[in-house]
């Protein structure tokens, strides 16, 4: 496939690129830092800051969260989540 903005600089605004799959752990900060986070099955989900607050949403299938967690913790999240970067 050709990618004709390879050339190009990736802003924060540029869609991301891949994903990957989030398996919560209560404290252990995620491998790789998201750009935002794609829900694959709703439920319950505690994402953890940079500060280390945890504040835990309730959410839908197929939502976006535009927000970027350090950690996603085990305690309280029962939804499945990727993070896109």
């Amino acid at each position: 496939m050709t990618d004709q903005y390879r050339t190009y600089a990736r802003g924060l605004e540029s869609p991301a690129q891949q994903h990957f799959l989030i398996v919560p752990a209560d404290g252990v900060d995620l491998p790789d830092r998201p750009r935002m986070l794609r829900v694959l099955t709703g439920g319950d989900l505690s994402m953890r800051d940079i500060n280390g607050v945890v504040v835990t949403l309730t959410v839908l299938a197929c939502e976006t969260i535009y927000f970027s967690p350090v950690g996603i913790e085990a305690t309280g999240t029962t939804a499945t989540v990727v993070g896109w970067v």
